[in-house]
């Protein structure tokens, strides 16, 4: 009795409370005690430490823990899911890997499928993260296996499934392969229509070690909203992105007013960053500008420099790596008197040999910066043959918006050539898809091409009707420009190290702005 008292008070204190000493002191009493006390003790104070910056403390309490209850299945699992979790903070995801090996294999031990599945499933989801490719193909085929046979609760069922789904779904994202990514797309999103059908059972499992839930399934369900407009930008239907945004913001807006899990603030950030690359291609800088800032579209070339050079100082991610380099490309071209610097990045993001990431996406947006490049240096038929390599990838895989662009500088390339009849066959199908998209950006580069090239083969009415296009386009950006620049956020765009230059009030609210992340 007095050792669960202890253990009490130490857990009011410690999640009611700032008194960590207080807590500290009675959860350190509870823990020589009998098991499931010793245990929760355990567990409770290694959480303690960890906010008291002592993980050091945290971690030999952790393995003491574990190597004490491997005759306690759920309280075994548990510590080794918390140690596995205190090293992947830690940037350790080699330690964490192992500790998760040690999970699976002592949850088939002991008869859990569920929770050895568990166990893989998060390995799986770390070594996606080192980018150990040729380990997580096995490791998810296994998974897939152990999920499809597996009998039990069909919400803990389910939510295995999702969780599979999203790991695949995510990898083929990360490697830009699009297309190739619906069929699991579908299957996720139609798991989670099954989900939110079927009720919570409070029927508890037979097996202690079968005690485990991956994530509410509300969370589940802001979540395949979040990998649904991953695909979606990337496949560049904006429309449906916005959708899916505003759906899951709102959504989140529900789960946080009674839920302060850290998991929801990561949801909102990742959706928030989504939803601004949507304002920016869709003409909507000053929107965007309440919820984060991209230079380059508002022609702050210097800023975006400083902006692209600071990301690489701080990443040490492969694939984050290339895509700035191909942004910082894209600004040293558009700049125009960077050659030195722009051939060095270039050669270090050759599509043609030695690419140094495996994205599909990346590698067909590296060819693009090759032909926009030789464009601009007069060397249309180099120019050609990169931007068909482009075409071809990017055709492959659904990237509309890279398409559209390529679209309409072979358009370009083939106007300056005087083949007129071959740049409108490019230019109206850029248009088409820059208006799907929509990319205003596009739409008004199109129209000015439509416009040059009707004139020049005697349309005079197409080209009065593509003029007007443009002029309306361009009016549309230029008031949008001024707007987003006479914001006090604009100032962001100097901010390369400390605190924000400016602290400002999120004027639509938290669930669209990223000020109050800040």
């Amino acid at each position: 009795m007095e050792a669960r008292t202890h253990l009490q008070l130490g857990s009011v204190l410690y999640h009611h409370t700032r008194n960590g000493e207080q807590a500290r002191g009675h959860l350190e009493k509870a823990i020589p005690q009998f098991e499931d006390v010793k245990f929760e003790a355990a567990s409770l104070l290694s959480e303690l430490y960890c906010q008291e910056n002592s993980v050091d403390t945290a971690k030999p309490l952790l393995r003491k823990a574990i190597q004490i209850s491997q005759q306690t299945p759920y309280w075994h699992c548990r510590l080794l899911f918390q140690l596995a979790q205190l090293h992947t903070l830690e940037k350790d995801l080699v330690s964490a890997c192992d500790l998760l090996g040690v999970g699976a294999e002592y949850a088939r031990v002991v008869g859990s499928e569920y929770t050895r599945a568990l166990f893989l499933l998060s390995k799986g989801m770390l070594l996606l993260m080192e980018r150990k490719l040729q380990e997580v193909h096995p490791l998810l085929t296994l998974c897939g296996q152990i999920v499809e046979n597996w009998q039990g609760n069909p919400i803990q069922k389910e939510s295995l499934r999702v969780f599979f789904l999203v790991l695949q779904v995510t990898h083929y994202l990360d490697a830009g392969q699009v297309k190739s990514v619906k069929p699991c797309l579908k299957q996720l999103q139609q798991c989670i229509q099954t989900i939110s059908t079927l009720h919570d059972d409070e029927i508890l499992p037979s097996n202690p070690a079968d005690l485990f839930h991956w994530l509410p399934k509300e969370h589940m369900c802001v979540l395949v909203y979040l990998v649904t407009v991953m695909h979606s930008m990337q496949a560049g239907y904006l429309e449906k992105a916005q959708k899916y945004t505003d759906k899951a913001l709102m959504q989140l807006e529900k789960l946080k007013m009674l839920d302060c899990s850290p998991i929801l603030s990561s949801f909102q950030v990742i959706l928030l960053e989504h939803i601004i690359m949507c304002r920016l291609v869709t003409g909507h800088k000053a929107t965007a500008l309440q919820e984060g800032l991209y230079c380059i579209s508002v022609n702050c070339m210097d800023n975006a420099e400083a902006q692209f050079t600071t990301a690489l100082r701080l990443t040490t991610h492969q694939e984050l790596w290339a895509f700035i380099v191909t942004n910082l490309a894209s600004v040293y071209i558009r700049e125009g008197n960077r050659h030195q610097e722009l051939y060095s990045l270039l050669e270090r993001i050759n599509p043609d040999h030695n690419f140094p990431v495996s994205s599909h996406c990346l590698r067909a947006a590296a060819f693009y910066i090759r032909g926009l490049f030789s464009f601009f240096q007069g060397r249309y038929n180099e120019a050609k043959r990169f931007l068909r390599e482009t075409l071809k990838m990017s055709n492959a895989e659904d990237l509309n918006r890279l398409t559209a662009c390529s679209l309409v500088l072979l358009g370009h390339i083939f106007y300056v050539l005087g083949n007129h009849r071959e740049s409108n066959n490019m230019v109206v199908p850029a248009m088409q898809l820059a208006s799907k998209i929509p990319d205003m950006s596009v739409q008004l580069w199109s129209s000015a091409l439509l416009r040059d090239l009707n004139k020049a083969c005697g349309n005079a009415m197409d080209a009065h009707e593509a003029a007007q296009m443009h002029q309306n386009f361009s009016q549309q950006l230029l008031q949008d420009h001024i707007e987003a620049c006479s914001l006090p956020e604009h100032n962001l765009i100097t901010w390369t190290d400390g605190p924000p230059p400016v602290q400002f009030q999120a004027q639509n609210g938290p669930t669209t702005s990223l000020a109050s992340l800040l």
